[in-house]
């Protein structure tokens, strides 16, 4: 496990807004215009499979503008992405520090896979430096898994979170301590597929609802089994389809914190160690 300061204890928050449709907020919406607030603004941006979106966040993670959002390019190289980061963050009010959820394993900074988003083109690409560089603004990149993560869990126990989505995402974590971040989602799950071939998108829209919450509810106990967690989050677009009942150690959050978690990147120390402010 990591080794970072133990994870200091959340303010008192308000109910996390639900999910937008993806009819709502959509890039093409007005400009919000410059914001009251004084303190350190957040810009959180969070990449999908489907879908990549922002918002600027407050000291606490309360959302200061709405989230806007636009669909993901398919493929989504480097290049295309940032162009998308530029028109996204072009309509928001201006911001201090930046915080990036990513959909593969990220190494300080540098983005090792990027299956959904265009496969080898994003084998060791410095996402980290191009954002810092386009923005002029301090900049940590994360897997977007252990983003919304550091926004759902509560930092008692051993939590584990799974983002259900175009792909599976994981979090693994420790008194509210990141682990080394674990591709749980290609391990081999059943008839000689991994965890994210059987329950990714493509294999809830091939199997459909019922088929599809089966092979999950066997993939929990496989993952209590691993992991011994105490408690288990839900999120990712295809939670809303779960169907399973479930007990007190399992919870499913709303995806804002995808977005919501980007504060609490700049709370770990050991993910904000070396970052030039």
């Amino acid at each position: 496990m990591a080794t970072s300061k133990k994870r200091p204890a959340k303010p008192t928050k308000k109910a996390a807004p639900k999910r937008p449709n993806k009819t709502t907020t959509q890039a093409k919406s007005t400009t919000v215009p410059p914001l009251a607030y004084k303190g350190t603004k957040t810009l959180a941006f969070d990449i999908g499979g489907s879908g990549l979106k922002a918002s600027i966040l407050d000291e606490h993670g309360g959302m200061l503008t709405p989230r806007v959002r636009v669909e993901t390019p398919k493929p989504c190289p480097p290049k295309v992405l940032l162009e998308k980061f530029k028109e996204l963050t072009a309509q928001l009010p201006p911001f201090d520090r930046v915080s990036v959820g990513f959909p593969g394993v990220v190494r300080r900074g540098h983005t090792l896979t990027g299956v959904n988003l265009g496969g080898k083109v994003w084998l060791g690409y410095d996402l980290q430096s191009a954002l810092r560089k386009l923005t002029g603004k301090p900049v940590i990149v994360i897997n977007d898994a252990d983003m919304q993560g550091l926004g759902a869990i509560k930092g008692k126990g051993v939590e584990l979170v799974l983002t259900l989505g175009t792909g599976l995402g994981s979090a693994l974590f420790e008194d509210g301590r990141l682990a080394p971040h674990l591709e749980l989602a290609h391990i081999p799950f059943r008839k000689g597929e991994t965890y994210e071939e059987q329950l990714g998108n493509r294999a809830f829209e091939e199997v459909g609802k019922r088929r599809w919450n089966k092979r999950l509810k066997l993939a929990i106990e496989y993952f209590r089994i691993l992991t011994r967690f105490d408690k288990l989050y839900l999120g990712g677009g295809n939670a809303e389809n779960i169907t399973l009942k479930f007990g007190k150690d399992v919870e499913i959050v709303s995806n804002i914190h995808g977005i919501r978690g980007g504060i609490w990147v700049w709370k770990d120390a050991n993910l904000n160690d070396g970052i030039q402010k």
